[in-house]
């Protein structure tokens, strides 16, 4: 089988940051633009625990769905298998650079977040208990103020 491109980015080279992963184009010829929204530098630094990424989850598909500008171009928002980042796919020909706004307003309500996390019940999730906001906020304020309080080639372009 052929390797898919996710599995053929350098991931001992990869560093914190907003990448497009892929680009498709639906049969009416829309654009989908999935941008890998990397947390942790995969192999070097500890990966984020399931509990948080899975608040973050929670967060940010919330926080993204609610967007009065952004909301209906929103397609998903999921962890990464490996724990290391998610996936955002927005309609659209995008960039890192154009949804820049966009995360740092999202990545700022999830560092400043108070109370229960929406959609945290037995009725509304599959895995209610499964969270930890305080490590949620945690990692949101790491990548606000390290990540996209500078975007850069080195933290939007995949390393050669």
């Amino acid at each position: 089988m052929k390797k898919i491109a996710s599995f053929t980015i350098d991931h001992t080279r990869l560093q914190p940051g907003v990448y497009v992963s892929r680009r498709d184009y639906t049969p009416s010829g829309d654009a989908i633009t999935t941008f890998d929204i990397r947390l942790t530098a995969p192999n070097r630094e500890a990966a984020v625990s399931p509990e948080a990424l899975h608040s973050i989850e929670h967060l940010a598909a919330t926080y993204l769905r609610n967007d009065p500008v952004w909301g209906n171009r929103i397609v998903y928002w999921g962890p990464m298998g490996c724990c290391t980042g998610s996936y955002l796919l927005i309609q659209g020909e995008l960039s890192p650079l154009d949804i820049a706004p966009l995360l740092r307003d999202m990545f700022a309500f999830i560092a400043d977040f108070e109370g229960e996390i929406p959609g945290a019940t037995a009725r509304d999730c599959g895995n209610y208990t499964f969270n930890d906001l305080p490590a949620a906020k945690s990692i949101a304020h790491r990548f606000l103020d390290n990540v996209l309080s500078n975007l850069n080639k080195t933290n939007t372009l995949y390393p050669d």
